[in-house]
C-alpha cells in the first residue's frame, strides 16, 4: 500500500507541479491521467524516488521513503521499484539480454544467475526469439517489450509505467496493455497516461489537474 500525505513539489522556478497531494494507492492497477502540465508524471516519479518532494511523505509498505539519503534510495528503488518510459531507453549498441540484464547488473547479482533471470523473463514475455538482436534492430512494439522485461527482471513490488504506449500505434498499444494487465495481477502497477481508452484495465483512475487531484 502507498500513502501520500499532503504531497507538495514546488520546482525552483516557483512553478508549482503538486498542491497538497493526499492518496491512499492500493489497487493492483491505477491510471493517472490529466492534461500535459497537471502534475501527474511528478507524482509517478515521487512514487519512484526519481524526484523528490518539497514538502509532505511518501509511505511504501510501513516506509516514508522521503526520508531515505541518496544512497538508500538508490538502494530502494532497485529493489523495489520498475520503470517503463515512453521512449523505451534502451541501448541500440547493447544486445536485447544486456539490455534487460542492466538492473541485475546495478544490483551485484553474478553473471550466470543474471543471464538465467534475463533469459526467464524474456520466455515469459514471449520475446525470447528477440535475445541476441541488438536493441537498434528492433521495432518499436518488440522495444517496449524488452523496456518491460528489463523493468520486471529484479521483480519489483511496483511498475511505475510514464506513457507506455506514447511512441507505439493502436495495435502495439493494445498488445502492451495487455501485458501490463497480466502483470498487474501479482504486483502494483501505477500507469501515467493520456490515452483514456487505455484506463478501462485498470482497476482504479486518478485525475490530476493543476498539481491536485480531482477525481479519487
Amino acid at each position: 500500500m502507498i500513502k501520500i500525505n499532503n504531497l507538495s513539489k514546488i520546482y525552483k522556478d516557483n512553478t508549482q507541479a503538486l498542491d497538497n497531494v493526499n492518496l491512499t494507492l492500493n489497487n493492483n492497477f491505477i491510471s493517472i491521467v490529466g492534461q500535459s502540465g497537471s502534475g501527474k508524471s511528478t507524482l509517478l516519479n515521487m512514487i519512484g524516488g526519481i524526484d523528490r518532494p518539497t514538502s509532505g511523505e511518501i509511505i511504501i509498505d510501513d516506509l516514508d521513503i522521503s526520508k531515505l539519503d541518496d544512497n538508500e534510495l538508490s538502494l530502494y528503488r532497485n529493489k523495489n521499484i520498475g520503470f517503463i518510459f515512453q521512449s523505451f531507453y534502451l541501448n541500440g549498441n547493447y544486445k536485447v539480454i544486456e539490455n534487460v540484464m542492466l538492473p541485475l547488473i546495478i544490483a551485484n547479482i553474478k553473471k550466470k544467475e543474471r543471464e538465467i533471470l534475463a533469459t526467464e523473463v524474456l520466455v515469459k514475455l514471449g520475446i525470447l526469439h528477440l535475445k541476441d538482436k541488438y536493441a537498434s534492430e528492433i521495432s518499436g512494439g518488440e522495444a517496449q517489450r524488452v523496456a518491460i522485461a528489463r523493468a520486471i527482471v529484479n521483480n519489483p513490488k511496483i511498475l511505475l509505467a510514464d506513457e507506455p504506449t506514447g511512441n507505439l500505434d493502436s495495435k502495439n498499444g493494445i498488445m502492451v496493455m495487455d501485458l501490463l494487465k497480466e502483470i498487474s495481477k501479482d504486483r502494483m502497477v501505477i500507469m501515467v497516461t493520456h490515452n483514456l481508452d487505455y484506463t478501462k484495465y485498470s482497476d482504479e483512475v486518478i485525475t490530476i489537474s493543476d498539481g491536485k487531484i480531482v477525481w479519487y
